[in-house]
């Protein structure tokens, strides 16, 4: 199949919003923690999760814009600046995926999805205690993306929780182990499995292919 971009514009739009969300391939499946200043705890499904950084250690994602929906995870965010990434993990697939319904405000979808809220080491912003890899974050910026109209939220990490058995003593994370999943689009998830590792590389050491 071959599209232009006048095929593309011209696709029906939910066949478009399912090819277009597809083409970038298996994103890193994740859970949005945050908590409003009342206390309300939500939660929610995000697949753009980026490393932006190792030194100070920054991550970053990105909300779509909030003409016609409200985004609860950045509101909260903008009121108390904290939040959690927690890694999706195979056990608990579909109860992750349910947490992108458009639930009220005053909803936790903690509660609404059958996952368990977590504090750790007093951290405003709530865990999922049944995602093993999972880190909080304190909000540092937001970077409006004027040509989709979304927005890139940019956090530091203040605490990050490992599986011992998923980490190298070289600092190298297995995602396999850690029983991560990826989604394509917006239904589709993947499990990950470890193929291969190589050196660092370095021009002097190219194989020859």
């Amino acid at each position: 199949m071959y599209l232009s971009k006048t095929d593309i514009e011209n696709t029906e739009r939910v066949k478009r919003l399912n090819i277009i969300n597809s083409v970038s391939g298996i994103k890193p499946g994740n859970l949005i923690g945050t908590r409003s200043n009342s206390g309300q705890a939500n939660l929610a499904i995000i697949s753009s999760v980026v490393h932006l950084g190792s030194n100070p250690a920054y991550l970053g994602f990105i909300v779509r814009p909030s003409q016609e929906v409200r985004r609860h995870t950045q509101e909260n965010i903008n009121e108390n600046g904290f939040f959690t990434i927690n890694h999706i993990q195979k056990d608990f697939i579909e109860n992750a995926h349910y947490t992108s319904a458009k639930f009220d405000a005053d909803i936790s979808e903690f509660e609404a999805c059958g996952l368990t809220e977590e504090t750790l080491n007093d951290f405003n912003a709530p865990y999922v205690k049944e995602s093993g890899l999972k880190m909080g974050l304190k909000h540092v910026e937001s970077v409006p993306i004027q040509s989709s109209g979304t927005t890139m939220l940019v956090g530091q990490i203040e605490h990050l929780y490992i599986p011992d058995q998923a980490i190298s003593t070289q600092g190298y994370i297995d995602l396999s182990i850690a029983e991560g999943v990826g989604i394509s689009g917006l239904n589709s998830y993947y499990s990950f499995q470890k193929m291969a590792d190589f050196p660092y590389a370095r021009v002097s050491e190219v194989p020859k292919f």
